[in-house]
């Protein structure tokens, strides 16, 4: 046996020890607790990365689980992740974080309509620590803005956040642009898929699973220069059909055309609360977004996969999911004359009917206990 596995061990078993005691103080909303655990973790010698990433990057995963699961609301998940930016802020102070840069400058940044910073952030923080000048411009840059910041700055590189899907049009357009003006883009998050499939068919210069694994690849060596002359259209000719472009442009009117003809099918919505056709109109939004992103990326399985995720969660707050097969029919009603959007429709609600899916479609929902993200 090593004699370096009693040390391994030692450190997992502090550092899941820090973890639960990071948890229990932003579950409970406990900044000044918070903040202690983390500095206390440097005093006792753990290095910042690792405090970053396997202590408050494993909370930060465990407040997005227990919101799916219900066990968290809106305003406490939204009241945990800042408190861990909060530490993650009260640890980049701290004189065992300080590094001096010795490398190339790279910049840090969230897609256009990307409020999830904290990914980003913690990317930031390490390539900070591994000597690099980090420029983090935060949450929402839209790529005018990201371009105007390399004009200004010598950049090697561009890595690029994204945890939701419905934002990878904003990406690509991101990532094209960054390339335009010869910069590589590395990108990260969920919106890439858990094998970065995404990244490849935007045509990022490269793609990591964490911030571990992008800080390991630009300590690798140079990302490889991008083409300048790259178009958006090059990665995906489907677009040339327009119903991507037609059905994103006409969103709003087809959410209220399906939501007037769900009250028709549905007598019972005429009784619903006001926050209740709140909550019915924005989960209609969410799913004309999605088969927007579905049709941008030629993506059938995209689709199906949010519509599961969805019954899931609805499931979870104690809201039956059988709203979501007619929602389909009526939307396939509204877009008979767009064939591709036709076949994710048809795919998706063959999605929901599989077993352990399956739902009375013509029964209305309750959505009194529903509950969505902001």
């Amino acid at each position: 046996m090593s004699m370096r596995t009693p040390h391994r061990a030692a450190v997992g078993d502090t550092v899941r020890h820090l973890a639960d005691e990071l948890w229990d103080a932003v579950s409970t909303a406990d900044e000044y607790t918070a903040t202690e655990v983390v500095l206390g973790a440097l005093e006792r010698g753990v290095d910042p990365e690792t405090v970053l990433l396997d202590v408050i990057a494993r909370v930060q995963r465990k407040v997005g689980e227990e919101w799916a699961a219900n066990r968290l609301s809106v305003a406490r998940e939204h009241a945990a992740t800042a408190i861990n930016e909060r530490a993650v802020a009260a640890l980049s102070l701290h004189p065992a974080t300080r590094t001096a840069p010795t490398r190339g400058r790279i910049t840090v940044a969230c897609v256009d309509g990307e409020w999830h910073a904290l990914p980003a952030r913690l990317l930031a923080e390490v390539l900070t620590l591994r000597g690099w000048q980090v420029d983090y411009l935060g949450a929402q840059v839209p790529a005018p803005h990201l371009i105007a910041h390399l004009h200004r700055t010598n950049s090697d590189a561009v890595a690029l956040s994204s945890s939701i899907a419905t934002r990878l049009p904003a990406a690509h357009a991101a990532i094209t642009a960054c390339q335009a003006v010869g910069v590589p883009v590395l990108v990260g998050g969920a919106a890439f898929g858990p094998d970065g499939r995404y990244a490849f068919l935007l045509d990022a210069d490269a793609w990591a699973p964490d911030a571990r694994a992008a800080a390991d690849r630009l300590a690798a060596g140079p990302l490889p220069r991008p083409r300048r002359d790259h178009q958006q259209l090059d990665d995906l000719p489907h677009l040339v059909d327009q119903e991507y472009t037609l059905i994103t442009r006409n969103s709003a009117a087809l959410v209220r055309t399906v939501f007037a003809a769900l009250e028709a099918a549905f007598p019972a919505m005429l009784t619903y609360s006001e926050l209740q056709r709140e909550h019915t109109a924005e989960d209609l939004a969410h799913i004309v977004e999605f088969l927007g992103t579905a049709l941008y990326l030629g993506d059938e399985e995209l689709f199906a996969s949010f519509l599961t995720w969805t019954a899931q969660i609805l499931t979870a707050r104690g809201v039956p999911a059988r709203s979501l097969p007619p929602t389909l029919s009526i939307l396939a009603g509204e877009l008979k004359d767009f064939p591709r959007a036709l076949r994710i429709l048809e795919h998706g609600t063959t999605a929901l009917t599989r077993p352990g899916h399956g739902t009375d479609p013509y029964a209305p929902v309750d959505r009194s206990t529903a509950e969505s993200p902001s």
